[in-house]
């Protein structure tokens, strides 16, 4: 009973100190998301250590929870209609953007002497995204306009690319390794996406039927949450992206039902577990791994920076898109986080021999981006005239 305790003290503190720094991102030009990510530092082991030990048994939850959230409110941006209007754009920013990055990593990295096996898996690494960060940085801004919902479908996308690049680097870095099993990290990776699909469609079609027959109210939210979390639950059950098949059943509803309760109700509850999952992001990053980043982290950051901007100016020149979103779509896209930690440690269990270098300078380099990222994304949303000023 007394861990509970604590829990729910830790818990009802968290969500405080979210609205504290919900304020501050009002008055200052840094969004939210890096307050947030910034006060989990402070309050976390490396720092403050003032987060009991318990705090690491249902961050994972919460992780999940939090994101597949974001994975379905992405979804209904993914409309007929949308993709009709923006499909261009989104297809060949979102491919652009992974490709370069992939390319720039990877040569980047062999031209400063790096192992080809070490060069692999950071370039497929370097695709990675934190849709969580993107998104709440587009609705903090209010923005609207053609940019911000190119931005939300390339977010919603990028991470299909980005888990499929990862594949086929890995099975590169595995054959260059000696190991035997390429083949199977490549088909690990392709059920990721095809399993995700399956689920989220699956899911998806009957939750698209009962949207509308449901009352609003409390029966609509215990249906969108109900199976939001089901579909997270299948998803991480079966070693797919729950991300993805989150996002892909949000797709399905959006365009087999005209009703929104469902994006609506999760809505009303997503923001407390934003705050506990970016607070809790921010405490477990470990920041004592800055100083070991050495030439390698040095040279991940640059050439994923280079990539990113370089790939989204090149995908909105193939797209025939105005010249505010090639400058600006590259620096929006920046936020990393999870994903990429996931793929280190999947690159860390195949490749152990590889683990003490690829993951400390994931670790470091998800600390730079997760808080330099976000505000690159609100600088863009600035620039391009997407951003309203919030209320105070």
């Amino acid at each position: 009973m007394e861990d509970v305790g604590i829990v729910l003290v830790t818990i009802g503190g968290l969500l405080l100190l979210g609205l504290v720094t919900d304020v501050l991102g009002r008055y200052t030009p840094l969004p939210r998301v890096t307050f947030l990510i910034l006060l989990g530092i402070l309050i976390g082991p490396d720092l403050l250590d003032i987060l009991p030990d318990i705090s690491d048994d249902w961050f994972e939850a919460i992780a999940d929870m939090a994101l597949v959230m974001v994975g379905f409110l992405l979804g209904e941006k993914l409309t007929i209609s949308s993709l009709r209007e923006h499909g261009r754009a989104v297809l060949w920013i979102s491919s652009a953007v992974v490709v370069t990055t992939l390319l720039v990593t990877l040569g980047g990295l062999a031209l400063i002497g790096q192992p080809i096996v070490i060069a692999l898996l950071l370039a497929g690494i370097a695709t990675a995204t934190d849709p969580a960060a993107t998104t709440d940085v587009i609705r903090e801004a209010r923005a609207q306009g053609r940019f911000s919902r190119v931005l939300e479908g390339v977010v919603a996308i990028d991470d299909a690319w980005g888990l499929l690049a990862f594949s086929f680097m890995l099975t590169a870095a595995q054959v260059f390794a000696g190991d035997s099993g390429g083949a199977e990290s490549l088909l690990t990776g392709l059920w990721e996406i095809g399993g995700a699909i399956l689920i989220g469609v699956g899911l998806g079609v009957p939750l698209a039927y009962l949207s509308g027959r449901i009352k609003p109210g409390e029966r609509t939210l215990s249906e969108a949450v109900g199976a939001v979390f089901l579909c997270g639950g299948i998803a991480i059950w079966l070693n797919v992206s729950f991300l993805l098949a989150a996002m892909i059943m949000g797709a399905v509803v959006a365009n087999l039902s005209h009703r929104h309760r469902p994006f609506h109700a999760i809505q009303g509850i997503e923001w407390p577990f934003m705050i506990l999952f970016f607070l809790l992001a921010g405490a477990s990053l470990e920041i004592e791994s800055l100083p070991e980043i050495g030439a390698i982290g040095i040279g991940f950051v640059v050439f994923r920076i280079i990539g990113r901007i370089f790939g989204g100016w090149a995908g909105a020149r193939l797209s025939h898109a105005d010249p505010s979103m090639s400058r600006w779509m590259g620096a929006s896209l920046m936020p990393q986080a999870g994903v990429a930690l996931g793929m280190a440690l999947v690159a860390s269990q195949r490749l152990p021999e590889i683990a003490d270098v690829v993951l400390p300078v994931v670790i470091a380099s998800t600390v730079l981006f997760e808080v330099i990222g976000p505000v690159m994304t609100k600088i863009a949303l600035i620039r391009v005239g997407d951003a309203h000023k919030s209320p105070k």
